[in-house]
């Protein structure tokens, strides 16, 4: 499938722009409270100046999160290593809490194991979402993409 034809990659697409937008004029009112006389305006409108600057680095960030998982999702499925979960399901699909458990046991081992492989981490992300965990499971996929870019800055350097 290609990337403009993916629902969630047009969505955070389409939430970018939206979030951009509200930065620009959020930045222009600030703009104005700044050359406004008043000292309380031009304090106000500095304080403004926070939130798109703050949004603008976390929009970066989240950006680059989600293209390097993108790369490493599509690496790990040419080399037929993405996580894909066996065990008793639920009516709505998602494995039980008892298949879920025992998939986070065998991830967490392997990434005890290998506590440098981002691909442990990558699967140890995955056993989390499927416990229901989505702190841990966005914890432990940032751990993974940081290995992950660390990995190839080395091998481009060496």
């Amino acid at each position: 499938m290609g990337v403009f034809r993916n629902p969630g990659f047009l969505a955070a697409v389409a939430i970018t722009v939206i979030v951009a937008l509200y930065f620009a004029f959020v930045a222009n009112l600030a703009f104005a409270f700044v050359r406004a006389p008043e000292l309380a305006a031009k304090g106000l409108g500095l304080a403004m100046l926070v939130l798109p600057l703050v949004g603008a680095w976390w929009l970066f960030h989240e950006w680059r999160l989600g293209i390097t998982v993108q790369r490493m999702a599509s690496q790990l499925e040419r080399e037929g290593r993405l996580p894909l979960h066996d065990g008793e399901r639920d009516r709505t699909g998602r494995l039980t809490q008892d298949a879920a458990e025992a998939v986070f046991e065998v991830a967490r081992r392997t990434a005890e194991d290998r506590p440098e492989d981002w691909v442990a981490w990558f699967h140890v992300a995955h056993a989390y979402d499927a416990n229901r965990d989505r702190r841990m499971a966005r914890s432990s996929m940032r751990h993974a993409a940081e290995l992950y870019r660390a990995e190839r800055k080395a091998a481009r350097q060496g």
